[in-house]
Order: structure tokens, then sequence, then C-alpha cells
């Protein structure tokens, strides 16, 4: 029953989450207050574990997330339940995206959602500075690491490992 489930919700989160992987944490947080999964604390853990891990983070967290919940089996079928549905739409509809990628009216789709999946990364940014900036030394880091990354974006993997170093001299 928990693997039926696992898949449902994270393919409705998959269907769902336009804007790419970030998009998932509000979801999450919804998940982990409906089934109690895991923690809120447990799901900063996953989100910065996610972050710091090779692959897209929608799919880390996916994978994480189940793992959690069901085991090596689990995560795989979270893992399934958020890849299919974008699996899917791309599978049939890329001969139209390619066919009308230059139509007025796939122009205009585009132009709108665009700025939906900012604000939806925007809102999952704000989500995740609730539940990590919790404390006045974290919300510093993050002031001064957004202020680096802002003069100098090309460099996120030493930004990472900055914050990690931070994290052990400091016990944030």
């Amino acid at each position: 029953m928990i693997y039926a489930l696992l898949f449902y919700e994270f393919f409705v989160i998959g269907l769902v989450a336009v804007g790419g992987g970030l998009v998932t944490i509000p979801f999450l947080i919804e998940l982990s207050q409906a089934y109690h999964w895991f923690s809120v604390d447990e799901l900063t853990d996953m989100i910065a574990i996610s972050e710091i891990t090779p692959g897209t983070i929608g799919i880390n967290m996916a994978t994480f997330s189940g793992y959690k919940t069901g085991g090596i089996f689990g995560g795989i079928v979270a893992t399934l339940g958020l890849s299919l549905p974008a699996f899917l739409i791309l599978l049939f509809s890329s001969q139209y995206i390619f066919k009308y990628k230059e139509h007025q009216l796939f122009q205009s789709v585009l132009y709108g959602v665009r700025p939906v999946a900012i604000a939806l990364i925007l809102y999952a940014g704000w989500q995740i500075g609730k539940l990590s900036l919790t404390e006045w030394r974290t919300q510093l880091l993050a002031g001064i690491m957004l202020a680096i990354s802002c003069l100098k974006p090309k460099f996120p993997i030493l930004y990472i490992a900055i914050g990690a170093v931070a994290g052990v001299l400091f016990e944030l």
C-alpha cells in the first residue's frame, strides 16, 4: 500500500511541478504534514543533500523521500512516480513542440509560463528559507553567500563547500 501511495503522490507532484525540482519542495512540505513520512527537519536535510549530490534536485528529493519512507524499493517507486509524467508528456508532445515551436500561440504560452515558473521557484526558495534560516548565523551565511554568488556566479560548488566548512566551524 505504501508503494502505491508513494507512486501516486510523486506522480501528482511530477505532473504539476512546472519549473523544475525546487518547485517540488512545497509539495514535499505538504507530504510531510499529511503522512508524517519525514519531519520538517529531515526535509531540510534532504534538501541540502539533494543540492550537493549529482542530478536534479527533484529526482534526488523523490529518491531520498521514497527511500526514507519505503526503503530502496520506495526510493525507486517515488523516483519513477516523479519522472513518469514529464517523460510521458515529452514523449507525446515532442513531435508537436518541434513542429510548432515557432508558432505565435506556442511562443505566447511559453511567454506566460516562464514568469510563473520563476514565481514558483522563488516561492520554493521562500519555503526553504523559512525551514532553514531559523537563526541569525544561518541568515547571515545565506546573505553573504547570496551577495557573493551575485557578484561571482561562476562557482556554485565552491559556495556549497564554503557553506559546509562554515557549518562545521560555526556549528550551524
